[in-house]
């Protein structure tokens, strides 16, 4: 920071600073180690946003808020300390927490706050004429594929990426549905790279997610090495070329009738498609005979107009949570068919806004973006995991895994009585009997208020069939409707084998993965299948907290810094070795077999039809950040470049 801050702007924001955080930001300005001691130690604070005042009485605040301001405000604000060893890290994010925290997250939040660097850097700078050799090609413009694009375009690896959509954005393009939104705090579901300073609410809402991406895309010159309207038919190893063949249609945007194919050769195949990409195929008799508008909520028409009708959601999932209380004013009548009751956290953050005062010390205020990210990466990253693990001697594993999940139970269960006190029948058919966490959390946004509503219907019994006018239930009800969303989820069974790519020996990826079993090392690279990358792969969903983007941004620094070391060792191709790969699908199985996933009676969508969890990773954050920071080629089978 170079610029003198305004002392009016600084002494309004102050009022509005997380005092934990500041307490971090005077360290960093003065150097003087009585703000890491009492009487300056921060409470705990275990809520996703916590309490600004950090359990400091007032008096004890207005002093800090004083020497804050006269740090700050004493021209060009200037780090006394700048460089962190992981002692002195360590010991800020212990005292910012009021808690003990595990040496092992100091060098994952060095880099992840940007002062020290994991990314992969070139021995000696090469040419632009020495890279043309070494073309990627990623498919998806999403926050996968342009955080990948970020980093090629760094080193000056050249690379292209195709989209299907007309747009940079991937899942937040496609999902535009009333109320969408993140379900992480969006400081965190951000690239530690590239941040916001200026999100207007702590779960923001899909427009302003989309807009973020898309201003990245344009910001950091991501654009022009995007090829919209593109899709990816095939793509076949040449194993004589030691190149991805990759064929590729491109249209008009909506016009598929004049479609232009075109081929291109890439060193490197990247697949930033994701998980949530391809709607689940809702079967239900009678579908075809409803006369109104029926869609996935992944593919909400553009225009529609709900006003004063009579509008179904087939689906209680963590669509239906953000759909149904932005559109119930709007509708006449709301109906939303369950199947399965869904465990949601009250979250009265939910809606809130980030203050202006914030927003200017996010953006002004020397580390405190910074530190801020760091305290939501805490209470939404991995403090969860350790109680979704079974307890062999807890005796009740029908209804919880352990003591702690147990509480977590009760605490939610309590949340749902309270809200529907009125309505007991609603108690009943609200509060779910599987363990919580065993399907992925929801947050209440006024889902459970605005079940009372006498506009609003939760069905539980099971659609029948459709006729031109609404749904028959098995009980032999009839209920009329206008419109039909299906919320109903997305199909994973196959990820990236959705894609037609052609390993070695002309193997397809869908036969690979055959009998829906998806696996990849590290989530990222599939034997038989060399210079392909996967990006939010198997095994690499978050079902415990955490950031996508986080994940991400661990397995474009691995990819990067495979490829960096592949060409300064002049090897051309590298396919991962069968028993490298196997080896990390056992641990990942023996893993899964200890938590709630696997639990005895549940079904979730991030397993398989045998039951087998492709999906969701097993892993902390901080684990999965060590075991995909350094790429070992000798897990590789290796092909030199030739002389």
């Amino acid at each position: 920071m170079n610029a003198t801050l305004d002392p009016d702007r600084l002494h309004e924001a102050l009022h509005d600073a997380d005092l934990r955080v500041l307490l971090m930001v005077m360290f960093h300005l003065s150097g003087d180690r009585k703000w890491l001691t009492d009487p300056y130690l921060p409470r705990r604070d275990v809520r996703l946003i916590a309490d600004e005042s950090a359990g400091f009485d007032a008096a004890t605040a207005r002093q800090i808020r004083a020497a804050a301001f006269e740090l700050l405000s004493g021209g060009a604000p200037r780090a006394v300390v700048d460089s962190l060893d992981e002692a002195h890290m360590l010991e800020m994010m212990s005292v910012c927490l009021g808690e003990t925290v595990d040496p092992a997250y100091a060098p994952l939040m060095l880099e992840d706050m940007g002062f020290t660097s994991g990314d992969a850097r070139w021995r000696t700078p090469l040419a632009p004429e020495a890279l043309a050799g070494s073309a990627v090609v990623i498919v998806g413009a999403g926050l996968s594929g342009l955080g990948l694009g970020m980093q090629l375009k760094r080193l000056g690896i050249p690379f292209t990426i195709v989209e299907r959509n007309p747009e940079a954005g991937g899942t937040w393009f496609e999902n535009r549905y009333p109320g969408a939104g993140v379900d992480t705090p969006n400081l965190f579901y951000s690239w530690s790279q590239h941040p916001n300073p200026n999100w207007s609410r702590y779960f923001s809402l899909r427009d302003e997610i989309l807009a973020y991406m898309q201003e990245t895309a344009d910001g950091l010159g991501l654009r022009p090495h995007i090829r919209f309207s593109t899709e990816l038919t095939r793509a076949t190893w040449d194993a004589r070329r030691n190149s991805w063949r990759i064929e590729l249609s491109a249209t008009d945007g909506a016009d598929t009738s004049a479609a232009r194919t075109s081929t291109v050769e890439a060193r490197f195949l990247v697949s930033a498609i994701g998980h949530i990409s391809e709607p689940n195929d809702t079967r239900v008799d009678g579908m075809e005979a409803f006369e109104g508008p029926m869609f996935h909520s992944a593919r909400w028409p553009d225009g529609l107009d709900l006003s004063g009708r009579r509008v179904a959601i087939v689906g209680t999932g963590a669509t239906s949570m953000q759909l149904a209380p932005a559109i119930v004013d709007r509708v006449a009548q709301l109906t939303i068919y369950q199947r399965t009751a869904q465990w949601a956290r009250a979250t009265p953050e939910y809606h809130r806004s980030v203050s202006e005062g914030a927003r200017w010390l996010f953006e002004h205020v020397p580390y405190y973006a910074r530190w801020y990210r760091f305290t939501l990466f805490w209470r939404y990253g991995d403090g969860l995991l350790r109680f979704l693990k079974k307890d062999p001697d807890w005796p009740h594993p029908e209804r919880s895994l352990n003591r702690i999940n147990d509480k977590h139970r009760e605490q939610m269960t309590e949340h749902i009585a309270t809200v529907l006190a009125a309505r007991p029948e609603l108690i009943e058919r609200c509060v779910p009997t599987y363990p919580p966490y065993g399907k992925r959390i929801l947050l209440d946004n006024g889902w459970f208020e605005m079940l009372l509503r006498d506009d609003v219907e939760l069905v539980t019994e099971p659609i029948e069939r459709f006729d031109a006018h609404g749904a028959v239930t098995r009980d032999g009800a009839h209920r009329e409707h206008d419109v039909v969303v299906l919320a109903t989820g997305f199909s994973i069974a196959r990820l990236s084998a959705r894609l037609d790519i052609r390993g070695a020996g002309g193997t397809a990826l869908a036969d690979a993965w055959a009998d829906d079993n998806p696996s990849a090392y590290l989530g990222i690279t599939v034997p038989g299948f060399p210079n392909m990358f996967i990006l939010y792969g198997p095994n690499t969903n978050l079902g415990h907290g955490g950031s996508a983007v986080f994940h991400a941004e661990c397995q474009a620094r691995y990819i990067t810094r495979t490829m960096v070391e592949m060409i300064e060792a002049d090897v051309e191709a590298i396919d991962v070795r069968p028993d490298a790969h196997d080896d990390w699908v056992a641990k990942v199985d023996a893993a899964h077999s200890e938590m709630i996933w696997t639990h005895p009676g549940m079904s979730t969508w991030y397993r398989n039809r045998h039951g087998r969890v492709v999906s969701t990773s097993p892993f902390r954050l901080v684990d999965y950040w060590r075991m995909t920071h350094e790429p070992d080629l000798r897990n590789y089978r290796t092909v030199k470049a030739r002389g």
